[in-house]
């Protein structure tokens, strides 16, 4: 709901009322006295008469208060805290304001004082970007920023629905721009984003716009926050909306639970093909190994062949007949033999190497 007022101004004296009593006061006392202490009543009453107005300039202005002084009708400075004295009036004019009050303005709903909040279609209804319309309540926080712009910058005709006295911004002012910056940005997003997924933005991007039109009113008025309350389809098509956010609501659902199952198997898919990596590497070292222990050995065969041919082609038939015929006994003859069966040589484990002789 609303708050207004905030100000206060000092109890003007009536001069007429003060000067009327001491004057008959005086001629009381002259008729007693006669005309020479007539002349010196007088100065004296018009000495005590001067001294108890210049008295009534004296105001305080408390820690959370601006006072806001004119002269002659005109605005001359702002005063801070503390004990001061300004002419008193008609001549000056002091107005006491508490700049530090937060105030609030309802749009698209209006709360009674016993409580009673009844809807304004007029304020809430807007067209969003995508041509639907919605139904959207805000409510607008804000402070007096500047006092002097806020007192004398701007005529405002007041608001009687929110009891918003004449004179002050905080009324017609305050609330066609605040509906003006509202209608603006929701005019340039879709339903969606007004229903479900960009509230914040609507309310930092309305924030933004209604400080700017506050600004170039020079209102003196500083927005601190903007709050979007019920925002919703209007009756006559809001279930067709529910469906659609429940629907939406169903998606996010699904989507969530898509997640955390990748969530849970992607770990374990990648912990399972680490260690098929480990193992194919693994392999891939062990044949690299031995192919290279099978190359060396050709080669270290190669250079052994190379210097003696029929020793090692020798060597190499006997390797090859003993792989070929495992678990057989043999015997190699020599050429000494000739033909003697009697002169061999043993090459199993079990039996000692002789060579027999003739």
């Amino acid at each position: 709901m609303f708050e207004p007022g905030g100000s206060r101004q000092q109890p003007e004296i009536k001069v007429e009322e003060i000067i009327n009593k001491i004057g008959a006061g005086i001629g009381r006392v002259a008729q007693r006295f006669g005309g020479g202490g007539m002349k010196i009543i007088g100065l004296g009453a018009i000495l005590l008469l001067t001294l108890l107005w210049l008295g009534t300039g004296v105001y305080t202005v408390g820690p959370r208060e601006r006072a806001a002084l004119q002269l002659f009708g005109a605005f001359q400075t702002i005063q801070g805290p503390g004990l001061h004295w300004y002419f008193p009036g008609p001549i000056g004019k002091k107005t006491i304001v508490d700049v530090m009050n937060t105030r609030s303005m309802e749009l698209g709903f209006f709360t009674t004082a016993t409580g009673t909040v009844t809807d304004q279609s007029e304020e809430a209804l807007m067209i969003t970007g995508d041509l639907n319309i919605v139904n959207v309540q805000m409510v607008v926080q804000y402070k007096i920023g500047d006092l002097e712009k806020y007192l004398f910058r701007v005529d405002d005709p007041g608001e009687t629905l929110r009891d918003v006295q004449p004179g002050l911004p905080d009324g017609r002012t305050l609330k066609d721009a605040t509906e003006a910056s509202l209608r603006q940005v929701v005019g340039q997003r879709s339903i969606d984003d007004i229903l479900v997924t960009r509230r914040e933005e609507v309310e930092s991007d309305t924030s933004i716009k209604l400080q700017e039109i506050l600004d170039e009113y020079e209102a003196g008025l500083q927005i601190l926050n903007v709050a979007l309350q019920t925002v919703r389809p209007p009756d006559e098509v809001r279930a067709a909306f529910d469906d659609v956010v429940n629907a939406r609501v169903d998606k996010e659902s699904r989507i969530n639970e898509a997640n955390a199952y990748e969530q849970d198997r992607l770990p374990k898919a990648q912990g399972e093909a680490r260690v098929i990596i480990q193992g194919a590497e693994a392999f891939k070292a062990e044949k690299v190994a031995i192919a290279t222990g099978e190359a060396d050995r050709f080669d270290s065969v190669l250079e052994e062949y190379n210097k003696s041919k029929e020793v090692t082609r020798q060597r190499l038939y006997l390797e090859a007949m003993e792989e070929i015929l495992p678990g057989v006994r043999k015997f190699v003859l020599t050429e000494d033999a000739n033909g003697n069966l009697l002169q061999f040589l043993p090459l199993t484990d079990d039996a000692d190497v002789k060579v027999v002789e003739p």
